[in-house]
């Protein structure tokens, strides 16, 4: 219960009172992504890159290469999704006369300003 006291929620913010949860987003899942899974999927290829050298089947070895390169295409692209969402929100602002696509924009650049 503390956890929820200490959350203060500013209707008058960028972001109508869930600046908390953009911080969240912003601030916590999405470095996980941009992190975490990368470096998982690396791991998972370094183990497939073992199979196949210790493996002698060439079918085999053709299959977990396919694997590989396909889950290092996942990561460069996960570690950049993140990048890229970033740059379109950010950029959202500034290229629009729409208001609620500008409040959107500092919503998410600034989320505890007002």
């Amino acid at each position: 219960m503390q956890i929820l006291d200490a959350i203060v929620v500013n209707v008058d913010s960028n972001c109508y009172g869930f600046d908390f949860i953009v911080r969240v987003i912003k601030d916590g899942v999405f470095p996980i992504l941009q992190i975490a899974i990368p470096i998982i999927l690396i791991v998972l290829c370094t183990f497939d890159l073992g199979k196949a050298v210790i493996g002698s089947d060439d079918k085999e070895n053709k299959k977990l290469q396919k694997r590989i390169i396909r889950r290092l295409v996942y990561a460069i692209l996960i570690f950049f999704m993140v990048t890229v969402i970033n740059l379109v929100f950010s950029m959202v602002g500034s290229i629009t006369e729409n208001e609620s696509l500008i409040r959107w924009s500092n919503c998410w650049n600034y989320p505890m300003d007002m």
